[in-house]
């Protein structure tokens, strides 16, 4: 066994650094433990739970959980479980239902037994080999050492790897689980675990399901401070409505969804830039792609994930996923979508009269750059091909139109180089090259 401190950390840093030397390191000690021998490549929890494990019976060659509920009556211990409120929100959060996922998501009562698990057919037949299904009891004494187990003796976070759990058919897949609490009480309600293949564990394995269990606590905690029906919900925080979702305001600094009753829910930009995004792509995005273009190379698909989770509150059934996009209800619904389908029918008064501000004017998001872009050229374009002094007047006044050179030569050809609107225009190029250097 490793007592001592330094070595422990020297072997599980093996984990990430070299997966394949520390598997083989680990089935080495299996075997020894098996054999009767004390292995120095385990830490001592690991190693005593697989004494009691063995004491209890459990056979590391041919054991499968025992069964404390058929798969068909644990749909009635869902229901009124705590978490069965915050199961969609995990699944967003960490399940991968893709035709190439490869882990499973898992969520158990404070004991140990399978309540609710998310996966693609792939993971889910691989785990149904295990016996790993709804109603199975993966304690200790129902399976052996693994991460729920250890997560309910000792109400810690724990992540076994390959053969660190005791049963053998158990050394190709790794796992990850952590206590869900109760927020009031502190008492341990449920686990939460993200098993799979070795190679699907990484050195964030830990943080994203300690991610997950924030969030479980935090919408559990909200539930419980929910304001009455009709009531008006706290500055921050999302609002359900009850009304579908109709349109959605993006242009200027107050973007909002507007619901069919007229009720104006505010978005934050972060989550308007997120829509932004989806209406701007038909065949939608991947959490990694929308992680990617808001955040850069430091963006995370789980911070992206709970987002959409926050936006599902408000737009319910109009945010779909997988990938995600809005629903055909909303899409196209945008007041930026209203503009360009103006400017596309010719409609050029109209278009420029409904562009009223910039696409989300405080954004500094690299991927909403081009969309404002786009949205302007498009709109500059409609208004210099009019050849109409009023519209070119109206829009070099506008901030989007301020700086767009080529309106302002053709303002002062057609209505003459002293007109009122040509000069304040060319004055305020003027500074703007002023402000710029040039």
């Amino acid at each position: 066994m490793l007592d001592e401190p330094n070595a422990v950390v020297t072997a599980a840093d093996l984990r990430f650094s070299s997966p394949h030397d520390y598997e083989r390191m680990l089935r080495t000690a299996h075997d020894l433990t098996l054999a009767g021998a004390q292995p120095l490549a385990l830490t001592t929890q690991v190693w005593e739970s697989w004494q009691r494990s063995l004491a209890a019976g459990i056979n590391p060659d041919q054991h499968l959980p025992r069964h404390l509920h058929e798969v068909s009556d644990v749909v009635m211990l869902r229901r009124g479980h705590a978490l069965e409120g915050v199961m969609p929100a995990l699944s967003e959060l960490l399940a991968d239902e893709s035709s190439d996922g490869q882990h499973l998501l898992v969520l158990t009562d404070a004991n140990g037994e399978v309540l609710w698990r998310v996966g693609s057919r792939v993971a889910l037949r691989q785990a149904d080999g295990l016996e790993f299904v709804e109603g199975a009891d993966w304690s200790e004494a129902g399976v052996g050492t693994n991460a729920i187990s250890e997560v309910v003796l000792s109400g810690r976070a724990a992540q076994l790897f390959s053969a660190e759990h005791l049963v053998r058919s158990h050394h190709t897949w790794a796992c990850t689980a952590s206590p869900i609490r109760d927020p009031d009480s502190g008492a341990l309600i449920g686990i939460l675990n993200v098993s799979g293949p070795l190679n699907t564990v990484t050195a964030d394995s830990m943080r994203m399901v300690k991610c997950g269990v924030r969030l479980a606590e935090e919408l559990l905690r909200a539930a419980r401070r929910e304001p009455p029906r009709g009531a008006r919900p706290a500055a921050g925080e999302p609002a359900v409505t009850d009304s579908a979702p109709v349109s959605l305001e993006l242009l200027g600094e107050h973007p909002a969804v507007l619901a069919a009753d007229g009720r104006r829910t505010p978005l934050s930009l972060r989550r308007a830039e997120i829509l932004a995004l989806l209406e701007s792509r038909d065949r939608g995005w991947s959490a990694d792609e929308l992680a990617y273009a808001v955040h850069g190379e430091t963006g995370s698909a789980a911070a992206i994930r709970i987002e959409m989770h926050r936006i599902r509150q408000v737009l319910g059934n109009a945010l779909e996923s997988a990938p995600y996009r809005l629903a055909p209800a909303l899409r196209g619904s945008t007041d930026v979508a209203r503009v360009l389908r103006l400017v596309r029918d010719g409609q050029v008064a109209a278009a420029l009269a409904a562009y009223t501000a910039p696409l989300l004017g405080r954004s500094t998001c690299p991927a909403i750059e081009p969309l404002r872009a786009e949205l302007t050229n498009a709109v500059g374009a409609s208004v210099r091909a009019s050849v109409n002094v009023a519209l070119l007047r109206r829009w070099c006044a506008t901030e989007m139109g301020s700086d767009d050179r080529e309106a302002v030569k053709g303002l002062g050809r057609l209505a003459g180089f002293d007109d009122a609107g040509y000069l304040a225009s060319s004055a305020r190029l003027r500074r703007i090259d002023q402000e710029l250097g040039c």
